[in-house]
């Protein structure tokens, strides 16, 4: 099979080191070693993003939607409300989380790839006495902006709010400052920007909100956050794991801490801004402004006559796998991520057939 450069928004191209972790053996998961694995992928994860003293990491099997579902099912005092913020497909994930857990929520609904006003985020704190949390997504992937987090962490710690945010594709490639910006709940995956593969995500979660959620009720048998911490701090799991994918994650956690949180957020960000010097040089609008986009992903217009399509299989012929745009987006934009293990002459090569592509459409 031909090897393809992902430049979609995970799963992510990995190192060899990261994908020969998964031949390790077969282990069962109540083994000791299968707990000092688990162990270790907890440390390096708080290690990585020097959250030691005040956070807790907590795994579970499953997608990142598998984490953010964790931390929302387990986050809210009953007869207490939610407030969602939504401008984008994973703002409405979190939405409908709550509706099924039928929690009462208040939503501020933006147009897709709209910037949150804080005002109105303000305003609907202070009208609503039962908000206990606020959700948000940090890097809104259907669109490539990147939310106002610091200042509405800053409006959670002033209104003494709960925050849980959806870190899936921020973790790890754009800047988080955990100590001056207090996040409860922030979600994250293992193959995104931390290049690991599919199927073990995690929470991690401040310690001193632990007494809260203890207390709060389970709504869900696999996703009571309150439970697989205590369990996963005795060194076990409440259920059976996808063991080969922690090994990956912590290869892929190794790998991380020797090159540095801060380290790979900086080489994502001139990765990023150099594909946008080219993406602007071959004549390509973007979707956000340059001051809330990402360092992860790149939304762009499709120019007159261009199908997502045509562009995403002449693309594919050259080795290269892009993503298209969701829901209102479908026909209007496609986006290019630039996470995961590529190495620089791809990026070069990627604008090289965009170029060629585009310019046959305008000829």
């Amino acid at each position: 099979m031909k090897k393809m450069t992902l430049m979609n928004p995970g799963p992510v191209n990995v190192t060899d080191r990261v994908r020969d972790a998964q031949l390790r053996g077969d282990l069962c998961h109540r083994e000791p070693e299968f707990s000092d694995l688990m162990g270790s992928i907890r440390k390096k994860l708080l290690q990585a993003f020097d959250i030691e003293k005040e956070y807790s990491a907590i795994l579970i099997t499953g997608s990142g939607t598998a984490a953010l579902e964790m931390a929302v099912s387990s986050c809210l005092t009953p007869d207490r409300s939610m407030l969602v913020i939504q401008n984008g497909v994973y703002g409405n994930r979190i939405g409908k989380m709550a509706d099924v857990y039928r929690m009462s929520k208040h939503i501020i609904n933006y147009n897709w790839g709209e910037i949150p006003r804080l005002e109105e985020v303000e305003q609907a704190l202070k009208e609503n006495s039962s908000i206990e949390v606020i959700a948000m997504v940090h890097h809104e992937t259907t669109t490539g902006l990147l939310n106002p987090l610091p200042e509405i962490a800053l409006l959670a710690k002033q209104y003494d709010k709960r925050l849980v945010v959806d870190c899936i594709s921020s973790l790890g490639g754009d800047k988080i400052n955990f100590g001056q910006y207090p996040i409860d709940f922030a979600v994250g995956t293992a193959n995104k920007c931390i290049h690991g593969l599919p199927g073990v995500s995690f929470v991690l979660h401040r310690k001193k909100d632990l007494s809260r959620i203890k207390d709060i009720p389970a709504r869900s048998v696999y996703f009571d956050l309150a439970e697989h911490l205590k369990v996963q701090e005795q060194g076990d799991t409440l259920f059976t794991p996808a063991i080969q994918a922690h090994y990956a994650l912590n290869a892929a956690l190794e790998e991380l801490l020797e090159e540095t949180v801060d380290r790979r957020i900086e080489r994502y960000r001139k990765i990023a801004e150099g594909l946008r010097k080219g993406f602007k040089e071959i004549g390509l609008d973007f979707l956000i402004p340059e001051s809330h986009r990402s360092n992860c992903l790149t939304a762009l217009k499709l120019p007159n006559g261009l199908s997502y399509d045509w562009l995403h299989d002449k693309l594919k012929k050259n080795g290269f796998i892009i993503y298209a745009g969701q829901g209102l987006f479908n026909k209007k934009i496609f986006r290019i991520a630039n996470m995961g293990n590529i190495e620089d002459e791809k990026f070069d090569f990627c604008l090289k057939v965009l170029k060629e592509c585009v310019t046959k459409i305008r000829e």
